[in-house]
């Protein structure tokens, strides 16, 4: 019987003796009112294992709240900057992303997550968990702060307790999602709750007085699916210690897998259409592809940018942001591309900033802000210049690529009135968007749920950039744009959004967005404010006030509704060559790309659907037929 199992044994007959000797009465009493015995023995077993010097309890209120946040500043983690609510966080130099190989499943042996997931023995895994968490938190104050993902009193809410000796992480988390304390008393002894324990590690001081975790060797992130805990250790970048983000959203997904509703990485956001009306969107998007642009996007109302929860409520899907604020990635924001965000980060507000360059005058720089580059500061490895190399003798950019910002959405003055509804917003249109210059048209509607699910979501790819894999083009599968976050198989994930929309009577549509799209010379075809146009399409056709044109891939726009909506919206005059260009169908390339689905499905993903097989076959078949009678480049003027 290893470690953990034996302290977890003993602490469950010593709780209430652990809890009153470790904290103080106000923190007692705290426990006390929730009235859950679970969460006394959560707690009781890491204070245990981990051995924190204070611990200090969170509720909802403002004074606690204000606690946690003068803690990041007493305990060296943040520091004040020039504008009033800024701060600035330093993650340690080789703790800068998401760990991914580090990053496992903790599965029992005989349970089959799928080839694509980390997975390792959870025996195994529990075993060396506790041994790096052993007196962990000596010398460190622990903070156990309560949260709740999707809005409080509400059919999506999942209470959340975190347990981290980083003030950091509790004041991210603080702007990030919803106090979740009452929650926890609202839903009682039966409240379903997902468990978080975090540490920093040992610390050791870096740039601004800023301590950071020194043992990166001992970085762990092991998730425990039969518990619902997550465990991170020796790590403070958000991506690895933040558990609520995508690390909780792995739990959620486990969890709907079994109650038929989903957990999507997903933007929501209102779109406005004529006569005052507001049509609500989700979109996934992979990373770089158009998707905080999309959510952000002037004249439209945000909910989220990151991740969603969908239930059917009352026959229709209904939508929520699990989240409340944004972390983001800050590089190359700038005032004229990204207005909400830029005029959010450069006024007074609370705001956390990470791994950017902090100026002589305690300002922040990050890569394409406005302006000339400082030539020395401050960032994330210490001491900064222009031209300073590493190790490796690469030259260290000023700030990070990715370097951060945490902020509530409500800064924002675009939020939608909806961003708290418990009941969500009803969900008329899905998006999926990749980076694809050379086969998918601008924006297009699927012929029904199965072929949007199948098409545009289980066979989204995106083609890399320099910045995220160092090399440009390279096609990458990522069903949904959520497969680093499943955690249950690929096959499963896709049936249970079919199954998801085969309950309805009227499902939301499905459209495929594509912003990279290029010519044969490899120029742009599109312009960074038309996806503006795309949306005010979308909008229109949910609500069945435009007709389409019938292609063998889904249903495109006609000329004179977009050409209506570029002088209406963008006060600009839309040609007919230009809409020849973007909406021709290149009859090779897709079917190559059903060629390469086609591979990975039968290859890879071995418990792929039969469905996913006929709806491409379908496809191939309409492509061949088209390209028999019209050539390998059709005109949307043949349809």
């Amino acid at each position: 019987m290893f470690f953990l199992k034996e302290r977890g044994m003993c602490v469950k007959k010593n709780t209430s003796k652990i809890l009153k000797e470790r904290l103080s009465n106000k923190s007692y009493q705290k426990i006390l009112r929730l009235d859950n015995p679970s969460i006394n023995e959560f707690i009781a077993i890491f204070i245990e294992i981990c051995n924190p010097e204070n611990i200090f309890v969170g509720t909802d209120s403002q004074e606690d709240i204000r606690y946690t946040r003068e803690a990041a500043l007493r305990n060296h983690e943040e520091k004040r900057l020039a504008l009033q609510g800024h701060t600035i966080h330093f993650d340690g130099y080789y703790d800068q992303a998401r760990d991914k190989l580090r990053t496992k499943f903790l599965i029992p042996a005989g349970t089959n997550l799928g080839s694509e997931l980390n997975t390792m023995d959870r025996n195994k895994g529990l075993q060396e968990i506790s041994q790096i968490m052993s007196n962990i938190m000596a010398g460190h104050d622990l903070f156990i702060k309560f949260y709740s993902l999707g809005p409080t009193n509400s059919p999506f809410s999942i209470p959340c307790i975190q347990l981290t000796d980083s003030a950091y992480v509790a004041h991210s988390e603080d702007l990030l999602y919803r106090q979740g304390y009452q929650e926890f008393i609202r839903q009682g002894k039966n409240a379903r709750f997902f468990k978080f324990i975090h540490s920093q590690g040992e610390l050791i001081q870096t740039g601004l007085g800023l301590l950071v975790s020194k043992n990166i060797e001992k970085r762990r992130v092991y998730i425990d699916l039969q518990d619902d805990i997550i465990y991170s250790m020796n790590t403070q970048y958000g991506g690895n210690s933040i558990g609520l983000k995508k690390l909780a959203m792995r739990l959620a997904i486990n969890r709907c897998a079994r109650e038929q509703w989903l957990v999507e990485h997903m933007l929501v956001m209102g779109v406005h259409g004529p006569r005052g009306r507001i049509s609500y969107f989700t979109g996934a998007f992979p990373s770089m592809c158009g998707k905080t642009s999309t959510a952000m996007i002037n004249g439209e109302t945000i909910i989220g940018d990151d991740i969603a929860y969908l239930r059917i409520i009352d026959g229709k899907v209904r939508a929520v942001n699990v989240e409340a604020g944004i972390f983001g990635i800050i590089e190359g924001i700038n005032d004229t591309n990204d207005t909400l965000q830029w005029n959010a980060l450069t006024q007074p507000a609370e705001i956390i900033f990470s791994n950017v360059l902090v100026t002589n005058d305690n300002d922040v720089y990050w890569n394409g802000k406005p302006g000339l580059c400082p030539k020395a500061g401050i960032n994330f490895s210490g001491e900064w210049f222009d031209g300073k190399i590493n190790s490796h003798g690469k030259k260290i950019p000023p700030s990070h690529k990715n370097a951060r910002f945490t902020f509530r959405l409500d800064i924002f003055p675009n939020v939608d009135v909806a961003l708290h509804d418990p009941l969500g917003v009803v969900v008329q249109g899905i998006l999926y968007g990749g980076r694809d210059s050379d086969t998918s048209v601008p924006v297009e509607e699927s012929f029904n749920w199965t072929h949007g699910i199948v098409m545009k979501g289980a066979c989204l790819e995106s083609e890399t950039t320099a910045a995220t894999l160092g090399t440009e083009g390279v096609r990458v599968f990522n069903p949904m744009s959520n497969i680093d976050f499943l955690a249950i198989p690929i096959g499963k994930y896709i049936q249970n959004n079919l199954d998801f929309g085969a309950k309805l009577s009227v499902p939301p549509r499905i459209f495929s967005v594509n912003y990279f799209l290029k010519d044969r010379d490899g120029t742009w075809l599109n312009e960074k404010n038309d996806k503006a146009i795309w949306l005010k399409w979308m909008e229109l056709r949910v609500n069945k006030e435009v007709d389409t044109l019938r292609t063998p891939t889904g249903h495109i726009p006609l000329y004179s509704d977009l050409k209506t909506l570029f002088a209406k919206v963008l006060d600009k005059q839309y040609k007919k060559h230009d809409y020849i260009k973007q909406f021709t169908i290149r009859i090779n390339e897709n079917l190559e790309k059903i060629h390469r689905m086609e591979t990975i499905f039968q290859t890879r993903i071995l418990d792929t659907p039969a469905v996913v097989f006929k709806i491409l076959k379908e496809q191939q078949i309409r492509l061949l037929d088209a390209k028999n009678t019209y050539g390998d480049y059709i005109s949307p003027e043949q349809w």
